[in-house]
């Protein structure tokens, strides 16, 4: 996958939002535009019940081809059906997410993801360990990824990117995050020698981002900070009373963009678009 090759060939990590309706699409193309930076366009867990796979795919489709940056819509979290659907409507990459599936059905099933979507030329993506939801109270040994075993599942599915767990989150915890296990991130990296995925970034402390993309990660994906980014903005347009809904949906759009440009920064991908088309 180019943008991932780029990205571990550059040492810096690609970042993946999820949007949820026009204004967050465009808020992610816009921050691209601006930073100079590549993105994964995520059609992720809360879109796809709210539009439909195929029109919440349409919608970023039209978005992104509007815009020169170098974007990749991307399926987040898919179950086996809908990652067929989505290699059948142009999808540039997917996520197959057996990680609920007992181990060795996990790895059947991801095989022959992989062999459908890489015979029309698109990466997938796997996850291995399970992410609590923000302030769940949870056993972490239950919950890493188990580094023989992912070393077992990439040589045997053949998977291009593998998400991992290392004490990362859905949300943003209320109380102090557990510290990512950056040995772990090393490990895996070490005997999978693909490049890795950090799902839940939000929230995590920059100095732990920084150790996690030294370690291997080299996409991460962050979607709440970005929804708060965008309500913020929305509820700064309304606590100056009653204002149209485009107005405030503007404001949070650009609020959003910001905050986007800000992760790209972080993760090192800024002017990496511009260094790609220079090459």
């Amino acid at each position: 996958m180019e943008i991932i090759d780029r990205a571990v060939r550059g040492g810096y990590a690609v970042g993946a939002f999820n949007m949820h309706n026009l204004e967050t699409t465009q808020a992610l193309v816009r921050a691209a535009e601006q930073a100079n930076s590549p993105v994964f366009l995520q059609v992720g867990r809360a879109i796809v019940p709210h539009r439909g796979l195929r029109a919440a795919y349409e919608m970023t489709r039209r978005v992104a081809e509007e815009s020169d940056a170098e974007l990749v819509i991307h399926l987040d979290h898919g179950p086996l059906e809908e990652v067929y659907e989505a290699i059948k409507l142009g999808f540039h990459s997917v996520m197959f997410d057996g990680a609920h599936l007992p181990f060795e059905e996990n790895i059947k099933v991801t095989r022959r993801v992989v062999e459908v979507a890489h015979d029309f030329g698109i990466p997938v993506e796997a996850e291995l360990g399970k992410i609590p939801d923000a302030d769940e109270q949870v056993d972490w040994s239950s919950y890493y990824t188990d580094v023989a075993q992912a070393e077992r599942f990439v040589a045997e599915t053949g998977v291009d990117l593998l998400a991992v767990s290392v004490g990362i989150v859905h949300g943003v915890p209320m109380s102090s995050p557990q510290p990512l296990d950056i040995e772990r991130i090393e490990k895996i990296r070490e005997v999978t020698g693909i490049p890795l995925v950090l799902h839940g970034a939000s929230g995590v402390p920059e100095s732990e981002i920084r150790a996690a993309l030294a370690a291997g990660v080299h996409k991460f994906n962050a979607d709440t900070d970005l929804r708060h980014a965008f309500r913020a903005g929305m509820e700064a347009v309304w606590s100056e009373g009653d204002r149209q809904l485009e107005e405030a949906m503007a404001e949070g759009r650009e609020r959003m963009i910001a905050a986007t440009v800000e992760k790209m920064r972080l993760y090192g991908c800024a002017d990496a678009a511009s260094l790609a088309a220079a090459a």
